[in-house]
């Protein structure tokens, strides 16, 4: 049992705290780690790679290696309820949003009618 950690990317300019969570075959960088501690020493290695805000995904994962992930994984990756953000912060710090706790987002879905279209929310 590990950490899998994905880059995320900060696709909305407008929106500068929003960051997608890519598929591990997607992101442009991932990690995968024994401990949650050496999370933040790869967040460090990729600041100096891929610029000081950055924003990355973590979750506990049952792999050996990144070559063998599981296919299972990766198709629900974005529906992943027990994952962890890492933002990096000014001056060297790390914010660590844990929504391992948190209930089920609600899931969105469009609905196009007569009309208008319609959003609706499911629990």
């Amino acid at each position: 049992m590990g950490w899998l950690m994905s880059l995320g990317e900060r696709t909305r300019p407008d929106v500068p705290r929003f960051a997608e969570c890519p598929t591990p075959d997607k992101a442009r960088a991932l990690a995968l780690v024994d401990d949650f501690g050496q999370l933040l020493f790869v967040l460090r290695q990729w600041r100096q790679v891929y610029g000081e805000e950055l924003t990355a995904w973590a979750t506990r994962v049952e792999a050996d290696d990144l070559s063998t992930l599981p296919a299972d994984l990766l198709v629900a990756w974005e529906w992943q309820d027990d994952i962890i953000r890492l933002d990096t912060e000014p001056g060297g710090y790390v914010r660590v949003s844990d929504y391992r706790a948190m209930p089920a987002p609600p899931r969105i879905t469009a609905r196009t009618g007569p009309g208008l279209q319609l959003w609706t929310t499911t629990l």
